[in-house]
Order: structure tokens, then sequence, then C-alpha cells
């Protein structure tokens, strides 16, 4: 298809070739990008993904969209006491369960559409020698002691254990089966010595005792001065979110800080970690037995994933002049990217490239109750595909829904809500009439409206207030992202779609206005299309599956974000076939999706039965929409008989029902089409035969559900 774009510098996205290796350039704004590293025992969850990943992503694919060099790493914290605790549960090494789960975190990840230019792991040679190399710097200026403490210790396994390790009766509250370091019924934190009638996690019958070990500290008491200068100096420059530590007026406000800190250990008694290096003197005597405490190596995974990523990643983190570093976590993780890696940072004595922005969520909660792996309560990992409910819907919800400066509640009806009401009425209903219309009424070809090749003078006669409001609402995008204000961003994404919608509307585009006065409606659908360009870039951050359908449409590549509206698709630039960006979901899916979703607890009667099987059907005429029903009824009595039962039918029995309502659909529209050549007869074969196929496929779910 023929392409008519403007061509001017910075026009277009820069988008890296398949395999280039992204390195920061002297002189320029070089955005690199952090979201705390999962842990690897576990599958996230969307507070989880909402809470560091996915607000990264957003933010990563803005500053690509601003044609910023900007790298994205994250990756699976691996080593730790927790990872050897579920490794034992599971009956599995801790190599094994950390393959396992950075499998499922990778395909999680995969599914949401997230963008890392690279996702590693702690457990590579790289970390290891990475890490090493910073307790070594550590301990040649001082920053590290040697210092002795009781610690419960296992006579079976000849072993010192760590806290995890032990569990007995929490000497507050009379509970059981405490931990070593808390107890989950009175949420008392413990130090493992003071259990109660403590027992070994490898073996019960095993005698626990308690002796003296040593281990080494890190000196957070002799760095604190220079911690807290940095601390004031970054928060002022990199405008930090509301956070824990330093509050809105730069007062410090963190208890440990205001205290004064404490050395804190830099090594564990595992045989899961990184090994402690060997260092020449008494008071390091017998530490090469032990490895590094995970949480001194975590946020060293940040340079040590890039390492695995390029050979020049000090390139990255040893360039404080020309790289911005943006950090993204949940609230839990503040104190160990505020206070304690940078004290590491700092006594390791290097120029670091260290936090500039520190950007924070609270927690989302689910349903009114809070995400429960072990009660299978919420959604976890890639669950979420089966519900039917496209990635790009689920970015733009939890974007909209992020808990920015308090805790925030998913809802699946807010959720439904949000697709229906913002996405397909109006982001999807604008691009959707505008493009129609030029391929209808001009053959798919943008007429020419008079504007020349550019900026849109806000001054023009018709549209002064259209293009104003526009620009406006472009300055307010940009500055919302650049400060991270992530739902912001997006609100006023809709809300630039909401002003097309309304240009469209008050311009009066129909055939009417191509018939009287010819000039003007090709003026509006021209300047209409180029909004729509625009949208693709801004849309881009949250839902790229969404711009990808959208540039496909528009016939037209990757968009940067630009500072005004202007004419860039040029008259007799030619667009593709439009189609529905969203699909309407039924307000009773929520029922079906609570059932699901809602954790171990007995099925209520008849949810799914009152869910309309037409529930993500795209908008479609009353007569398409009974059609499609009531194959779904046909379908879904079939499966009765082949042995379904009464009881509700499962999301999955749902959605395969409206795969075959989808699928009917197209058979008829197949066998209405004239005249009937022997391709198209094929093509009806073929349909037929999905159908069928589809049929069967009901009906073998329906016997199992």
């Amino acid at each position: 298809m023929s392409q008519k774009i403007r061509e001017a510098e910075g026009l277009l996205r820069n988008v890296p070739k398949p395999g280039e290796t992204i390195t920061p350039a002297d002189g320029e704004r070089n955005i690199l990008i952090t979201s705390a590293l999962p842990y690897c025992n576990n599958v996230p969850h969307l507070g989880n993904i909402i809470g560091s990943t996915l607000s990264a992503d957003v933010f990563a694919r803005y500053n690509r969209t601003r044609n910023l060099r900007t790298l994205y790493i994250c990756g699976t914290d691996e080593y730790g006491t927790a990872t050897e605790t579920q490794a034992l549960k599971e009956n599995l090494t801790p190599r094994q369960l950390c393959d396992k789960y950075n499998a499922t975190h990778v395909e999680t990840y995969k599914w949401f559409e997230l963008g890392f230019d690279y996702f590693g792991r702690t457990s590579t040679p790289l970390h290891t020698e990475i890490a090493q190399e910073i307790y070594l710097n550590l301990a040649k200026h001082g920053f590290l002691e040697r210092l002795e403490k009781e610690q419960t210790f296992c006579e079976g396994c000849n072993k010192f254990l760590a806290d995890r390790f032990v569990e007995g009766t929490c000497p507050h509250c009379g509970s059981d089966d405490a931990r070593g370091d808390q107890c989950d019924v009175c949420g008392r934190t413990l130090d493992a010595v003071d259990l109660i009638n403590p027992r070994c996690l490898v073996d019960k019958t095993h005698k626990v005792v308690t002796r003296t070990t040593a281990h080494m500290y890190l000196k957070l008491d002799a760095l604190q001065p220079r911690t807290e200068e940095w601390i004031r100096k970054s928060w002022k420059e990199g405008k930090w979110s509301p956070n824990a530590v330093i509050n809105a007026d730069g007062e410090i406000i963190d208890a440990r800080l205001k205290a004064g800190l404490r050395p804190t250990p830099v090594t564990r008694d595992l045989s899961w970690g990184v090994p402690v290096p060997h260092v020449d003197g008494k008071e390091h005597e017998g530490m090469e037995s032990k490895v590094l405490y995970v949480w001194f190596d975590a946020c060293i995974g940040y340079p040590s994933i890039t390492a695995n990523y390029t050979p020049e990643w000090k390139k990255w983190w040893f360039d404080e002049k020309n790289v911005r570093l943006y950090q993204f976590m949940g609230k839990d993780n503040v104190y160990f990217h505020t206070i304690y890696f940078p004290s590491v940072q700092i006594g390791d004595g290097r120029p670091w490239t260290k936090l500039h922005h520190l950007s924070t969520t609270e927690y989302l909660n689910y349903e009114g109750g809070k995400f429960s792996k072990s009660h299978n309560r919420g959604v976890f990992g890639p669950a979420a595909k089966e519900t039917g409910i496209p990635p790009s819907v689920w970015r733009y919800y939890l974007i909209s829904t992020r808990p920015e400066t308090a805790d925030a509640m998913f809802s699946w009806a807010d959720l439904i809500a949000a697709n229906n009401n913002v996405l397909l009425n109006n982001f999807g209903n604008f691009v959707n009439r505008a493009l129609k219309f030029v391929v209808s009424q001009y053959d798919s070809t943008i007429p020419d409206g008079g504007d020349a090749p550019g900026p849109i003078s806000p001054n023009d006669e018709h549209d002064a207030e259209f293009i104003s409001d526009i620009n406006n609402l472009l300055k307010d995008y940009i500055d919302a992202m650049d400060a991270v204000k992530l739902r912001l961003g997006l609100q006023t994404v809709m809300a630039i779609s909401a002003r097309g919608n309304l240009y469209l509307q008050s311009s009066g585009l129909n055939k009417a206005l191509m018939a009287e006065n010819p000039k003007r409606c090709a003026q509006v659908i021209s300047r209409a299309l180029n909004l729509i360009y625009v949208l693709s870039a801004l849309i881009h951050p949250f839902m790229p599956a969404t711009e990808a359908a959208m540039l496909e449409q528009l016939n037209a590549p990757p968009r940067a974000v630009p500072t005004v509206l202007a004419h860039d698709l040029l008259a007799g630039h030619r667009v593709g076939k439009p189609e529905h960006l969203f699909k309407r979901i039924d307000e009773k899916m929520a029922d079906v999706f609570r059932e699901k979703f809602g954790g171990n607890k007995p099925k209520e009667d008849a949810l799914a039965q009152a869910a309309d099987a037409t529930h993500v059907a795209p908008g479609m005429s009353k007569r398409k929409a009974a059609a499609a029903k009531k194959a779904a009824d046909k379908a879904a009595a079939a499966a009765a008989a082949a042995g379904a039962s009464d009881a509700p039918k499962s999301a999955e029995v749902l959605a395969w029902e409206q795969k075959v309502a989808d699928q009917g659909q197209v058979v008829r529209e197949l066998k209405a089409k004239t005249p009937k050549t022997p391709e198209l007869e094929q093509e009806i074969a073929a349909a037929v035969e999905e159908l069928k196929k589809l049929k069967g496929e009901l009906a073998e779910l329906a016997k199992s559900s």
C-alpha cells in the first residue's frame, strides 16, 4: 500500500535492530530502568506485576517513544534461605527450583507483553564475581567487621540453621508454627534463638540447640552520614515519589536512620548463595564456608544482570553524569534501595551510578481482601490468559488503578467497565469511526484537507480550540510521564481520544458534510487520522499490542511522541482495513471470574449460566448478536446432551462457547456471500470444519468441568 508520510528528524521512533546492544552515549540523556527482582520461589500475582515490572515497562516504553537511549533490566532473585526452604518443600534442589520458577516468571511477563531489554537471574558466575568484588572493596575500606552472636544449631545436620530453617513455639502468642524470623499469627518479628521448642525444618526429630557463631557485618553506622547526605541530594534532584524514608518536605523519617543505623550482617550459614571470598586477616577466618546474605547481594543483581547483557555494563553503572537510574518497586522494598544498597555503593568506593528517581507503589488488594496463593485467591502468574481478556486490557486496567499514593482494590466489575466504557466506547470508537469513514468514502486514501506538512497552527480558522486543546493535553502527557505519574499519563491519553470523539461530533463528520462542504470534510478526516497517529505513540507504553493494531490499520511506521499536533500522514496516503481494537465483555462475567478466582470455597449456583454467551463479542448489530447467541445456545445444548452436568459452567466452557458462537457467525457470513466461486466454497468448507472441531472440543470441556 502507498505510504505518504512527512519526513522530519525525530518524527519516527528509533526502533533498535534485533540483537542490537543498547549502550549509553556521552552528552545525551540515557535512561537506566530496573524493577525489583522477584523472588524465584513463587509465582507473581497482579499486585507484584503492577508494583514493579509493569510500571517499569510502561516507563521504559515511554522513554523509547521519546527516542532516548533506554535500558530496562530485571531478573529473578535466586539465592537465600527462602529458596532453600521452598526447594526442600518441593523435593527439588535449589537450582532445579530456580529453573522452574524462572521459566514461570518469564512466561508470565511475556504474556503481559513486558519488554525487558534483558531478563536474567542472580545465580550466574558474573553475579558471583561482581558481588565478591564489592565485598572485597568494603573489607579493604574498613567497612566490614566480625561480630559473634548466638544462633540455632542442628546437631543432626551438624550445621548452623538460617532463621527460616527453624520453626517452633512463638514466645509472644504461643503459636506452635512460628518461623525463625517471624510469627505469622501475631505478626511479631522474631530471632530464631527465642523460639520455644525449636525444630529443624529438614528433620523435626533432630535436636536443635543454641551455639555462638561469627559473621561479617557491614558498618552502616560508619556510612550513615554520607548516606543521609546522598539521600537528601538524590531525593531533591530525582523528585522521588512519596515513601517511608524521606517525606515530601525533605525530612528523613525512617525510624532506623533516626535511631542511628546499626551494623548489619552480610554473611549467612547456607550452601545456596555467593561464596564469601577469602580476605587476609584473623577477623575473616572461617568465612569462606559461608555465603553472602541474600539482602547484600540482591541489589547487586541489577549490575550483574546488566553484565550478562553486555560486557560494557560499566558504561551504564559507572556514569552518574550521563545516566539516570530509575528504580520501581513496592513500598516494602524502599529501605534496601534508598539506604542499604546506596550505603554499599558508597562504601565500595567506586563512582557508581546511583538511584536518581524512586517510584514506589502501595499494595493492590483483591476484591475486598488480599491475594493469597495458599488459598488460591486472586489471579496468579499466567492464569490471567484463562479469562480470555487480552493483555492490553489487563495492562490498561492495572495502570489505571496503580496504587501510587494509597492501597488500591482490584475489582472484576471495574475491569469490565474499563474495557466497555473507556476502551471500547471512547478510544476504540474514535479510531474505528475515523478509519471506516476514510475507507468507505475516500477509497482508503487520505484526502487533501489543505494542510501543509508539519505542525498545524493553533490559530487555525476552523479548529483553533481543538488544536490548542490537543497541544495542551500533549504537554500534560509529557509532564506526567517525565515525572513517572503513569496513571495521570494514561488518563491524559484517554482525554485526548475523548477530545477526538468530540471533534468528529462537533464537526458533523458524515456523508452530508462530504456532499455540502467537501473541502472541510477532507480537512476534518485528515486531522482526525493524524490525531490517531499521535495516539498510537501515546498508547504504546501502556498497550503495545493496541498500538501495533493501530499502525497496521493506519499503514504507518511507529511514531515518536510529538509536542504538538502535526500533519504527518499526507494526502494520498492509503490506510489499511479497519478492525475493532476492543471487544465487549458481558458485565455478568464478573460473577464467573469471582467464582473462578475467589479461592477455596463452595461454588455458588448458576453464576456462569447467567452470563451472556456473547460476552466477548465486539459491537455488532442486533441481528448478528442474536444469531451468535443462538449458535452458542445450540452449542451449549449439544454439550449438555453430551453429558454436561447442571453445575455452573466454568470460565473455560464459557470461553469455548464464545469461540463456537464467533465461528458460527463466520460460517453464516461466508455462506451469505455471492457469487459462489470455487474458492469461496473451499473457504466455507474449511470454516465449517473448524466449527465442528470447536463444538467437539466444547463437548469434551463440558464433560470434564
